[in-house]
């Protein structure tokens, strides 16, 4: 077992579950403290260390850092691209103030990495959207994404500028059965397997056609533990790296699933988010993470598909 204590803030969410649930794996229950607001996570009951955290409360983050001896911090807490179009403002609050807090403390304390998620959103209608390369155009039309694009440059500037240890992924839409999604853009990936499998039927809020970049939970966790496993020396992209698995539209979506169950019903009612997922990009170029640090996804649709409605 390795000497680290790691804290990850935002436990209970989509990703945070799973994620300190491998990292309890790797590094042993005890190294890893899962932090949220929310009451813990079935999940995570008896699985490791709980404590109670509003990472907006920075005094009270750097006394529990210094505290349990905390060498790492995954910050997973944000407020998502739908949810935060409702609330812009506080989204770019939150978003932003919790990612400083957690780089300001990281200085201090001379912490050892920093993990912080950054997103497709980041991307716009003028990025390229077939194949979007990891330097291109970057204007980002929602505040989920602006607040994004804007902690890449906080990361990348505490990195260059005070050595902090930080990295980051552009994480696609994310697909997972063991926990709920949180106001994504892309979330419509996760209910339409729950719909099938209850009422046969699902109505879209994407059109048919809306082509995303996605991935499945399994392959963003492994994704995640290898960029921090990595050397230092290897990482090249102190910003976000691009990050991908496979892209498809609600449309062969439907499709798969209905080759399991031939009964499924999809229809399509497009609402606010499409117009997010039109600013979006279609696939991903993620060669530089392929390059640096030997990124290889593990699902494609086909695969996803059989492994969600097994487990839901």
């Amino acid at each position: 077992m390795k000497k680290d204590k790691i804290l990850v803030i935002g436990a209970c969410g989509q990703i945070g579950v799973e994620l300190t649930l491998a990292l309890r794996k790797m590094y042993g229950d005890a190294s890893v403290v899962a932090s949220d607001l929310r009451e813990e996570h079935e999940l995570l009951k008896g699985t490791g260390p709980y404590v109670s955290l509003d990472v907006m409360n920075k005094e009270m983050l750097h006394v529990l850092v210094i505290r349990h001896n905390i060498t790492q911090i995954y910050l997973l807490a944000a407020i998502l691209s739908a949810t935060g179009e409702k609330n812009p403002l506080l989204a770019w609050h939150i978003n932003m103030q919790s990612l400083l807090n957690v780089l300001d403390i990281a200085k201090e304390e001379n912490l050892d990495k920093v993990y912080w998620p950054s997103s497709i959103a980041v991307f716009g209608p003028n990025s390229p959207a077939k194949e979007t390369p990891q330097h291109t155009i970057i204007e980002p039309t929602t505040i989920y994404g602006i607040s994004k694009f804007a902690g890449e440059r906080w990361c990348e500037y505490y990195n260059h500028r005070f050595g902090v240890d930080v990295r980051s992924l552009r994480y696609p839409g994310l697909i997972s059965y063991k926990s709920a999604p949180g106001g994504g853009t892309t979330d419509y990936a996760v209910e339409i397997f729950h719909e099938a499998k209850e009422h046969q039927k699902y109505t879209s809020f994407l059109s048919e056609n809306t082509y995303l970049p996605m991935m499945y939970m399994p392959d963003a966790i492994r994704a995640t533990i290898e960029l921090m496993e990595a050397d230092a020396a290897k990482i090249t992209v102190r910003s976000a790296y691009n990050l991908s698995a496979m892209s498809f539209s609600p449309k062969e979506i439907g499709a798969e699933i209905r080759k399991h169950i031939p009964s499924f019903e999809l229809s399509y009612q497009p609402d606010y988010r499409q117009q997010i997922a039109d600013g979006w990009p279609d696939s991903m170029d993620d060669s530089q993470a392929r390059k640096d640090w030997g990124w290889k996804p593990e699902y494609d649709l086909e695969k996803m598909t059989v492994d969600m409605l097994k487990n839901i």
